[in-house]
């Protein structure tokens, strides 16, 4: 069921365009950074829009690309199910312009 939730919101936020490279990984000890993602926006410490472009993925500004190969990604994620398991709490916005830092103590995690 777990990996169903991941899938699709990869699927779903894939269609959207200047994002970082993350690779979404099914096991922690691989990730870098554990994420949750929240249903609402101001719980968030980071609004994401995915982009479908890789060439865009150049800062730490909100704009991911998921990338299918591990040694292409600047970052690897891990998809929690728990939000005090995880060190970044996102949320998926449909809107480029929303993409950003709600919380700036937690930029560190995707430097």
């Amino acid at each position: 069921m777990k990996q169903i939730f991941i899938y699709a919101c990869l699927v779903l936020f894939s269609f959207s365009a200047t994002a970082q490279v993350v690779y979404s990984t099914n096991y922690k000890y691989e990730a870098d950074v554990s994420v949750y993602v929240t249903k609402y926006k101001y719980e968030a410490d980071l609004l994401v829009f995915s982009s479908e472009y890789k060439y865009e993925a150049d800062k730490n500004d909100g704009v991911w690309f998921f990338t299918k190969y591990k040694y292409e990604a600047k970052k690897s994620v891990f998809f929690t199910e728990y939000k005090y398991e995880a060190d970044v709490v996102i949320y998926f916005t449909d809107y480029k312009y929303e993409a950003g830092w709600q919380n700036k103590s937690k930029i560190h995690f995707f430097y």
